[in-house]
């Protein structure tokens, strides 16, 4: 059950009139009072001698009784609560409780109190209640409504334990504020997934991954088609900024602009200065030009490739970071995943997109970033926007499944942490993206995945045989489990590879199994190829190499210098 406390106002009248109407889109359904601060409060839904006149100076009453000069410049309280999709439909007398539930636990009307604020409840929906409210109680007082937005939360908590509805998390105040249900009819009329309001937030959010200042990120904005407006201070200082898309416009066609903060909390121009403040240069070096022409030379396969690199890093941090290092690593995530969306191939552009729109939630909590322990992630952030898009084939896709992978145990990694944090709903929506995440890399890793089987299939027996040794020896308590796995041969031709590249497979294979729990994986064997294809630094699109060898070529015949320890192989994994 989802309370919106909306914005106070001062027209009792034209919200009954808008209550009581037909919708924006005659979405309003016999549109009725179920419960008033009086039972004889009229109704001018199912009575027809009642009007909207007559409810309205019942309700203003009080406000009307102060001298003018005390009467509040608004004084119309404003709360929806709307059931969840797949909750039974609640009767007229249940929505009654609700709203008398309400109106108490929010303080306009508390228990037992006879001077409380007068209210009504309207009904024009199965699935939701208006409550309408004046806040000058019958003694003059103004009702004491400070915190009612998460005093409603609470009680909605405790209504869906007794009705049995289906439970969501407790906010913390750090969501984005939801669309409108006008914003979200004004979407459905034009045919739109998303409000204009959810559309500017993802492009703004995008805008900002990898960003390395003020002229670059507004360059961002522009190009990707929105209007911007900067507000500027007397001094010339910027002071902020706001965004509109250029087909969303008012009844006197003029742009519908969203401030930065109105998006989210960490889209205003403070907020988005603490990204780039983290990468703060040494003196008398240049960052951003050493940043630019970094970007500059790395193409989208190179950008993938050092995207998964600083993830895995991430991840090992997220296990055993601090609190505000980890805040920051997870918000750097989401620039990466952003980034991912943004340059992706069509098949995989979809669920990557929802996949960083559902984790968006996951990169804001109270526990505010340290933002100098990410400048890896966001610098593989800026990478891969400047890398360009990728094709969905060769070493382009076959590195966006590696990175795929890599990302989903970065966003489990953060689901886990929030989960300990007690954060629900960012656990909640670090969860959603990992499902995403899943579908994408099921659409995305096949085709590669696939060309390995093959190569593991063609494997002689005694070269089948060695590489089965070779997980026995470095992982024998998941040896088993991997050979049963379809995977299985894919692993077996990447052992060949990093074989024949100079490595000594078991010791790799362990130290890529070692690093992390695969518990979470739908694939160990998977999971374990794009993890040594990466520390050996083998072409992701095995199809670009030769079939394995029974041996392995010697130094003297061009192969790589096998690492002599495990410092060594370290250092060139990363």
């Amino acid at each position: 059950m989802i309370p919106s406390v909306h914005d106070m106002g001062d027209d009792t009248y034209g919200l009954l009139k808008y209550l009581y109407g037909p919708g924006n889109a005659e979405e309003h359904i016999d549109p009725h009072l179920v419960a008033a601060w009086d039972r004889l409060a009229p109704d001018p839904g199912r009575d027809p001698r009642a009007t909207y006149g007559d409810l309205q100076r019942l309700l203003d009453q009080p406000v009307m009784a102060l001298p003018e000069s005390a009467r509040p410049a608004e004084h119309v309280w404003h709360l929806s609560v709307r059931a969840a999709p797949e909750d039974p439909i609640l009767t007229d007398g249940q929505w009654a409780d609700i709203a008398r539930r309400m109106v108490s636990a929010t303080g306009i009307a508390p228990d037992g109190d006879d001077d409380a604020c007068r209210w009504a409840a309207v009904r024009h929906a199965d699935d939701h209640i208006h409550i309408i409210a004046t806040v000058v109680r019958h003694d003059g007082r103004q009702a004491r409504i400070r915190h009612d937005g998460a005093r409603s939360q609470a009680e909605a908590r405790k209504i869906e334990i007794d009705y049995g509805l289906r439970q969501l998390n407790t906010g913390d105040g750090t969501a984005a504020k939801r669309p409108s249900s006008a914003e979200r009819h004004k979407a459905n009329r034009q045919g739109k997934e998303r409000t204009s309001r959810e559309e500017l937030r993802e492009t703004v959010r995008r805008a900002a991954a990898g960003v390395a200042g003020e002229q670059e990120f507004f360059d961002r904005l522009a190009a990707a088609g929105l209007l911007v407006s900067q507000r500027v201070a007397p001094s010339g200082d910027l002071l902020g900024y706001k965004v509109a898309l250029p087909e969303d416009r008012n009844e006197d066609q003029e742009p519908i602009y969203y401030s930065g903060s109105t998006l989210a909390p960490d889209l205003s121009l403070p907020r988005i200065r603490e990204r780039w403040a983290g990468n703060a240069p040494e003196p008398g070096h240049d960052a951003t030009t050493d940043r630019s022409s970094r970007s500059a030379r790395v193409n989208p396969s190179t950008a993938r490739r050092q995207a998964t690199s600083a993830s895995w890093q991430a991840v090992l941090l997220i296990d055993q970071g601090d609190d505000r290092q980890i805040a920051a690593l997870i918000a750097a995530g989401g620039e990466v995943l952003d980034a991912l969306a943004k340059t992706s191939a069509a098949h995989t552009r979809r669920e990557l997109r929802d996949a960083a729109f559902a984790f968006e939630r996951a990169t804001r909590s109270h526990i505010r970033a340290q933002r100098g322990h990410a400048r890896g992630l966001r610098q593989a952030a800026r990478d891969l926007v400047h890398s360009g898009p990728a094709l969905g084939r060769g070493e382009d896709g076959a590195t966006t499944s590696m990175l795929i992978d890599m990302m989903f145990f970065l966003v489990t990694a953060a689901a886990h942490w929030h989960g300990m944090k007690e954060h629900a709903q960012q656990a909640a929506a670090a969860r959603q993206a990992a499902d995403h995440l899943r579908a994408a890399y099921q659409a995305a890793a096949p085709m590669y995945v696939g060309v390995m089987h093959q190569r593991g299939r063609r494997l002689s027996q005694p070269l089948q045989r060695k590489q089965t040794a070779h997980l026995r020896q470095a992982v024998p308590e998941l040896a088993e489990q991997v050979l049963a796995e379809p995977g299985w041969y894919a692993l077996a031709a990447t052992l060949a590879d990093v074989e024949s590249a100079g490595h000594d497979p078991a010791a790799l294979l362990a130290e890529a199994a070692a690093r992390r729990e695969l518990g979470t994986a739908d694939s160990i064997s998977d999971v374990l190829v794009w993890r040594l294809r990466r520390m050996a630094d083998l072409p992701a699109d095995a199809s670009a190499m030769p079939g394995p060898t029974a041996t392995a070529p010697t130094a003297g015949r061009g192969a790589a210098k096998r690492p002599t320890n495990r410092k060594e192989r370290s250092a060139k994994s990363r």
